[in-house]
């Protein structure tokens, strides 16, 4: 019963805010748009549909908030206007008190608060949906940010998740743009998002992981985990101390380079992606501060690790060869690699998909390149492969995301800012390393390990083929037995001379990079 009341509750939610008007017209049975319109009597009409739904998944509570903020980056399926309404959604709620969160952390360390630390704070600092964050000090004076999970969220958030997936199936069932948006896929993606985030040893895992990454950058700080103290429900970490970068004025009155701040949080992020293909994916301004203290002054601090993009190898190859083709303007090879990807029904003709990357990329090259986008391009790129049915990979969804963010936040910062200045020697590197030479000699190294092991065995199985093919031999006359052997011994001869020129071009690519990185860096090369 307390089920139905609740899903009862949200379509009338949504009812009255009018959420129909952006489905209604798809709706496959007439009957069900008569009902929606008797259930609109009396709500008001003016303000846009984008606002409504905001509004909406406001009243619905923390869960419904959580999935119109990850429903805001899924801009490949929305309209622009709702996307941008929704990417408005503020993940602030009233705390819970300070006794439930004593109590949750006592239970999980099992032994008195007072016991763990010198010293907790009494109010938290920030207060979110799925968790709120309290400064502390350990025993021995160390300051520290705990971060305590909501109690009873997983029960709210199962219960809530079971509703949406079943509101998914039945708008899916009844509205052509429901099945288009493929809702229930978009439900099953903040599933995991949302469980991710549950759990705060996986936050705590990804934030050792970027902090690893980024320690020999200098840019950017990312808290250290105290791990004797984190549990899927409590996480202790370094207390950071910083402004948000959202405080432009105040960091400017403090001395901060706004310019070069700009130029490091485009650098921060193309690190992440292009070297490690390990990104926080989570990077709007609530989640950034700036250090104004002394020894690291003007670096930025990166918090709230509950949600990463990763990439592998195939994700890489992809871009590389879509980010060459497109800065040399060859549209054609965009719409075969779309096709040769598996991303696009076999039988598109690659004209249309062609034509149609041209009209979203072309424009583009005519704006001054401090103007270029590379998010823009790839959302359009996204909106546009809709029509050609592609099924776009929710990991180059968050890569698009958090490209949009950081572009936002650096022209924020520096309305003058050239990101192709700035990107553009990280994607020439990058596109070397996985279409170029770098790519042969990664490979050759990588492969290097499994040569150095056959090596020593050759002779033994070039004795075991030889003797095999002997014993083959017997009982026939002694011209076929030495023609097979001659056969056999030019094929060993043949895989011989190749194990050598292979093993041959690693150490002469070797040789080439140790020349050229150790003061030999005048011979044209960009590296």
């Amino acid at each position: 019963m307390k089920r139905a009341f609740r899903l009862a509750r949200i379509g009338w939610v949504l009812l009255r805010h009018g959420v129909d008007q952006m489905a209604l017209s798809s709706l496959d049975y007439p009957l069900l748009r008569v009902l929606a319109r008797l259930a609109l009597i009396g709500r008001r009409k003016q303000a846009p549909r984008g606002e409504r739904l905001r509004i909406a998944f406001e009243r619905l509570g923390p869960v419904f908030v959580k999935f119109g903020q990850v429903l805001s980056t899924r801009r490949d399926l929305l309209p622009p206007d709702i996307a941008d309404e929704l990417s408005k959604l503020q993940d602030q709620v009233p705390p819970f008190p300070g006794e439930q969160a004593r109590a949750l952390i006592e239970g999980a360390f099992g032994r008195p608060i007072d016991a763990v630390f010198e010293q907790f704070d009494a109010e938290p600092i920030a207060s979110a949906s799925i968790a709120q964050v309290y400064f502390a000090r350990l025993h021995g004076g160390r300051e520290v940010a705990v971060k305590v999970l909501r109690p009873g969220m997983l029960k709210v958030i199962e219960s809530d998740l079971g509703l949406l997936r079943t509101a998914a199936g039945w708008v899916e069932q009844v509205s052509q743009d429901g099945r288009r948006l493929r809702l229930r896929e978009v439900v099953a993606e903040f599933d995991k998002y949302l469980h991710d985030e549950l759990d705060l040893v996986r936050e705590a895992a990804n934030a050792a992981q970027l902090r690893r990454n980024m320690a020999g950058l200098d840019l950017v700080l990312v808290p250290e985990m105290v791990w004797d103290y984190c549990t899927p429900q409590v996480l202790v970490m370094e207390r950071m101390k910083g402004v948000q970068v959202s405080q432009i004025e105040r960091l400017r009155a403090a001395g901060v380079d706004i310019q070069k701040l700009a130029r490091d949080g485009v650098t921060i992020f193309f690190t992440q992606v292009f070297r490690d293909g390990f990104f926080h994916a989570d990077m709007h301004p609530g989640n950034i501060q700036v250090s104004l203290e002394p020894a690291t002054f003007g670096r930025y601090i990166a918090l709230d690790f509950g949600i990463v993009g990763t990439l592998d190898q195939r994700d890489k190859d992809y871009l590389a060869h879509n980010f060459l083709a497109f800065f040399q303007r060859d549209y054609r090879r965009v719409a075969e690699l779309h096709i040769e990807s598996g991303w696009v029904p076999p039988n598109t003709r690659v004209d249309e998909l062609e034509g149609a990357v041209r009209a979203v990329c072309e424009p583009h090259f005519d704006r001054p390149l401090k103007d270029l986008s590379l998010g823009q391009v790839l959302l359009r790129l996204f909106q546009t492969s809709r029509r050609f049915n592609v099924e776009i990979q929710p990991q180059l969804v968050l890569l698009q995301k958090t490209l949009l963010n950081i572009e936002g936040l650096g022209r924020q910062l520096d309305p003058e800012l050239d990101l192709w200045s700035t990107a553009k020697p990280f994607l020439e590197r990058w596109m070397n390393e996985q279409v170029g030479w770098r790519a042969l000699l990664h490979h050759l190294r990588d492969e290097a390990p499994r040569y150095a092991k056959f090596l020593p065995a050759l002779p033994r199985l070039m004795h075991e083929t030889l003797s095999l093919q002997t014993g083959k031999g017997r009982g026939q006359n002694e011209e076929a037995v030495m023609t097979a052997l001659l056969l056999e011994q030019r094929r060993t001869n043949r895989l011989l001379l190749a194990l050598i020129s292979i093993v041959m071009g690693f150490v002469l690519g070797a040789v080439i990079v140790r020349f050229v990185l150790h003061g030999h860096g005048g011979l044209g090369l960009p590296y």
